[in-house]
């Protein structure tokens, strides 16, 4: 397994992230606790979850997966192992996170709630990385409209946010901050108030990037290079697509999609036609396709950490083994002719 420096910090996290979404929901206690120590021991030493999940988030499941992550490393007493990940819910109509019911906003108050309710759910002092899951302010999110529209908003200053992170960080319950599903403008001004009014300086950001969403490349991937903030990659297999198994109108028993229905954003117009496209690179060179989805995203000089989740120690296997995949220049070849005639096809 190869480590890489988490941004600018001291921290080196593993290529591959451990997601954890599914716990409490699709897996049970046990079946969690067994993925980690399997990905403990391939190596991966990075945990990423959330205050709401598992996902879907539902009031009755909200807190789990940390609850399970929190009892495991109880259990093996590994927490100084690892680099652990969990994130505060942005702007939302969700009303059971707080306990007044509030929906769920980015100011003082309810990201202290947040905060604490995570460490206690973890069992832990402290936090690695400390994420806003999304922004306050209102953005295109998870696959939703494409063009891009102005909002006005009453969304809590940046600097403002940043300072209650500050904080966090003084008092030692969190050690690095990030953001997810941000734009490049978020990133810059999360950089610009570092720079300017000495916030902390953020070191990570959690988005969207795969075959069919090459987005980050087009603004954000020279902020990598310039500033030393790492992608910490979710979503590399299309949420399954990728894999093929819902090619031709596949509904697989247990699949995300037979349960939950919320995969719509794998499934704009013409992306059944490039998926094909990508498997049949995958066959033609004898490769698995997750593998090789997995491994592209891994591989590209900006991406810090590609976080993979599973529902069975099989295709756990299989994503933990995509770190010995080669690609070769043919390999690549074929994927950028794919992407350069159907781009970004699912945003």
């Amino acid at each position: 397994m190869e480590y890489r420096v988490l941004g600018d910090s001291d921290l080196k996290v593993s290529a591959l992230c451990l997601g954890t979404m599914t716990w409490g929901q699709q897996n049970s206690e046990a079946e969690g606790h067994a993925q980690m120590d399997c990905a403990l021991e391939a190596g991966v030493n990075f945990l990423d979850a959330a205050e709401i999940y598992p996902i879907p988030p539902r009031a009755e499941t909200h807190g789990a997966t940390e609850r399970i992550i929190g009892s495991w490393m109880k259990a093996r007493k590994n927490r100084d192992r690892l680099v652990l990940a969990t994130k505060v819910a942005g702007r939302s109509p969700m009303t059971w996170l707080r306990a007044d019911g509030s929906a769920t906003r980015l100011v003082r108050a309810q990201m202290e709630e947040a905060l604490q309710g995570s460490l206690k759910r973890l069992q832990t002092d402290y936090v690695d990385l400390y994420q806003l899951h999304w922004p306050d302010r209102p953005i295109r999110l998870f696959g939703g409209h494409r063009a891009y529209k102005y909002r006005p908003s009453d969304s809590t200053p940046l600097e403002e946010i940043l300072q209650v992170l500050a904080d966090m960080q003084q008092r030692g319950l969190v050690r690095h901050i990030g953001l997810s599903n941000e734009t490049a403008w978020g990133i810059m001004r999360c950089l610009h108030h570092a720079h300017a009014n000495g916030c902390p300086r953020i070191v990570s950001v959690q988005n969207a990037y795969n075959l069919l969403n090459r987005c980050y490349e087009q603004d954000n991937a020279e902020i990598f290079h310039e500033e030393k903030v790492g992608l910490l990659a979710y979503s590399p297999l299309a949420q399954g697509y990728l894999t093929g198994k819902y090619q031709n109108g596949a509904l697989p028993q247990g699949s995300r999609k037979a349960l939950f229905q919320r995969l719509q954003r794998y499934e704009t117009p013409g992306s059944d036609k490039a998926i094909d496209r990508y498997l049949a690179i995958a066959q033609t060179h004898g490769l698995n396709p997750a593998q090789m989805a997995l491994q592209f995203v891994t591989t590209r000089s900006f991406v810090t950490s590609t976080i993979i989740g599973a529902t069975s120690m099989e295709q756990l296997q299989i994503a933990l083994d995509s770190v010995k995949l080669p690609l070769s220049d043919e390999v690549m070849a074929a994927i950028d002719a794919a992407h350069a005639e159907a781009p970004n096809l699912c945003p």
